[in-house]
């Protein structure tokens, strides 16, 4: 195996690039010589055997970066789990096994920092992964990221394809979902604090204790950190992508606040679930290939708050 996959001249599938993630890796990938293959959802649903199979041989990518997923918030997680298990499994096996057979000859899978365990020791090593149980409230989806990132490995010891999966601990950045429904904790705040000082809402009720701490990562930065172990790792075994910031959620709160401008009350509602007591990625491994972050959480959660005021509408 080479030490370096050059993108020089490939084909680029980014399968689910309207997301997060994929918007981000598309402004990345615009910066490559390469030739991009997109598909909306409208275009090509991911669920559908066939119709994704016959959409790969049809194109033929060199390379499959597979950002796409069902994802939401804790109460989505809790209230639809057969949504998001089947849709994540559907989605990572039909694309999975079609590039395998379509012989792509490289393949990113990107699973997630809760298919690790509930109570795993902190920050999070890969071999932690099936040491104790998953946290209920996204047991489904980490149910789903688990099998995707299996069926990488098999892929690539048992038929020697280059497929890998990468473990990003939380993201967040422009082109998030800012909502309560979809979105993550960081996007959703931005959005509940902005409303609330749009209105003069004098509280802002927030889930939980406050307690718990959370790991989080500049997405321009994660898509930087994807495009060069994209290029330069070469094992079986899924890697941490990490070295983000770790606060509690108490803190993120009243930082987010402050940055919106909205200066009233913070609630807290201890009836309602924390998720994770505390979840942030062990780096030794990533950073053992010389890759760094560069973006403070203050500056990012800045620039994040100003992509929203210019597009969240």
């Amino acid at each position: 195996m080479s030490d370096f996959f050059d993108l020089a001249g490939k084909r680029v599938y980014v399968a689910g690039h309207t997301g997060l993630v994929g918007g981000a890796l598309i402004k990345a990938l615009k910066t490559y010589d390469i030739e991009l293959i997109l598909a909306s959802k409208q275009e090509l649903d991911l669920r559908e055997q066939n119709r994704t199979r016959e959409f790969i041989f049809d194109n033929r990518p060199d390379v499959v970066l597979l950002a796409a997923a069902k994802v939401g918030g804790i109460e989505a997680n809790r209230t639809q789990p057969v949504d998001f298990l089947y849709d994540n499994i559907m989605i990572a096996t039909n694309v999975i096994k079609a590039s395998a057979d379509a012989g792509v000859e490289r393949l990113m899978n990107l699973a997630s920092n809760c298919y690790y365990p509930r109570n795993a020791t902190q920050p999070i090593l890969e071999e932690s992964l099936l040491t104790g149980p998953f946290e209920p409230t996204n047991e489904a989806y980490a149910t789903a990221k688990l099998a995707a990132m299996r069926l990488t490995q098999y892929y690539a010891s048992q038929f020697g394809k280059s497929f890998f999966t990468l473990v990003p601990t939380s993201l967040y950045g422009p082109g998030d979902h800012f909502d309560d429904a979809r979105g993550h904790v960081i996007p959703a705040l931005i959005n509940r604090f902005h409303k609330a000082k749009e209105s003069n809402t004098p509280t802002v009720t927030l889930w939980g204790s406050g307690a718990p701490t959370r790991e989080f990562l500049f997405v321009d930065d994660a898509v930087k950190g994807m495009l060069f172990f994209l290029q330069n790792y070469f094992e079986k075994e899924a890697i941490n992508l990490a070295g983000g910031k770790s606060v509690s959620i108490r803190e993120l709160g009243e930082s987010i606040s402050s940055i919106v401008g909205y200066a009233g009350e913070l609630v807290w509602d201890t009836s309602k679930p924390d998720g994770m007591p505390h979840k942030s990625l062990d780096s030794e491994r990533c950073f053992s290939y010389r890759w760094r972050p560069e973006t403070s959480l203050v500056n990012g959660l800045k620039e994040t708050y100003r992509y929203y005021l210019k597009h969240a509408d």
